[in-house]
């Protein structure tokens, strides 16, 4: 019988990298988000960031199955976990979201089948107990309903400015009397006395919300730009015309991209945006803004047969949040 190896031969087992003598390629192990640390203990967590994942998707309308958003995320991650030194990024001269960076997976709110109130109670008692620990709290939906408790648990945090990028308005007042569902969520932040307006980017073609809706959004502070006008105006101008100074929270929905990229979604719309013309929004926001708060919704894994779909839902948290904690230069 062969000695058992101990931890010295292995170079200790308490680390996770090439260095620790473990490899953790990204197919082995439990899939947490970016392969990062679990945290079970909402009272103990201690990071620059954490994620909730929050598998809500009974305020859709359509098509089902967001959620099962948060674990294929959070698999899809995993192909970005290779070593813990950062990631280089050559145009930027970069390193990304070093070992200096803290990242935390918390797992998921509790989700109460068919009972949207405590479902998003759930959620939003997440989303209060990240903010208490000072860290930036990252929310992987479920349905865009899913923002309605996130945005409430910043009623504590002073004001906020909203930046959506999504297909739709979502700014539906009730229909049939629903008032949380995935249709509702700007109009009910809107009504929060803590966000100060709305830069909604990406909106087009036949949308779920009615002229009526589009005329109070401008008239509760909302800034409306469809994929086209974004494009027309370009990134420079887009970013100019939100407000200087203000604190950003990031809902972004993933049927704002263009469905040949991201068709694992419950209500894709063609026309979107591409993966660079988001990235270059979110870097520039980043860029000349606290970053306060962000949420991803509208990934369905089932209706996503490549995974394509969560890949690019995965790099484009990982590389928010490698803006919003970059090194500071000059």
């Amino acid at each position: 019988m062969a000695a058992p190896r101990n931890a010295a031969s292995l170079g200790g087992m308490s680390g996770h990298g090439y260095e620790s003598g473990r490899l953790d390629l990204p197919f082995v192990g439990v899939s947490t988000f970016g392969k990062r640390p679990l945290v079970t203990d909402w009272n103990a967590i201690d990071a620059d960031a954490a994620i909730l994942g929050a598998p809500f998707d009974a305020g859709t309308q359509y098509r089902a199955g967001a959620r099962f958003g948060p674990r294929g995320v959070r698999e899809a991650s995993t192909l970005f976990s290779f070593g813990h030194a950062g990631a280089y990024d050559h145009e930027d001269d970069m390193v990304y979201l070093g070992p200096e960076v803290r990242i935390v997976d918390i797992g998921d709110a509790d989700i109460v089948h068919t009972d949207t109130d405590r479902s998003h109670a759930n959620i939003e008692t997440g989303v209060r107990a990240i903010l208490a620990s000072g860290a930036l709290p990252v929310v992987i939906g479920g349905d865009h309903s899913i923002n309605i408790p996130c945005i409430r648990a910043f009623d504590d945090q002073g004001p906020i400015h909203i930046l959506q990028i999504d297909a739709h308005l979502d700014f539906v007042d009730e229909r049939h009397g629903v008032r949380n569902g995935h249709g509702n969520p700007m109009r009910r932040a809107a009504e929060q006395s803590h966000v100060t307006g709305l830069t909604q980017l990406g909106i087009r073609n036949v949308s779920s919300t009615a002229r009526e809706g589009y005329e109070a959004a401008r008239a509760m502070g909302s800034d409306i730009l469809s994929v086209r006008q974004v494009r027309q105006l370009g990134s420079e101008a887009v970013l100019a015309r939100v407000p200087a100074g203000a604190r950003i929270y990031v809902t972004l929905d993933i049927d704002a991209f263009c469905p040949s990229i991201a068709p694992g979604t419950g209500t894709p719309s063609h026309g979107g945006f591409l993966y660079y013309e988001v990235l270059e929004l979110l870097q520039g926001i980043a860029r000349r803004h606290e970053v306060v708060g962000i949420d991803l919704v509208e990934v369905s894994p089932d209706h996503d047969p490549a995974g394509v779909t969560c890949v690019l839902a995965a790099q484009v948290l990982l590389n928010l949040l490698g803006f919003v904690f970059a090194p500071q230069t000059g």
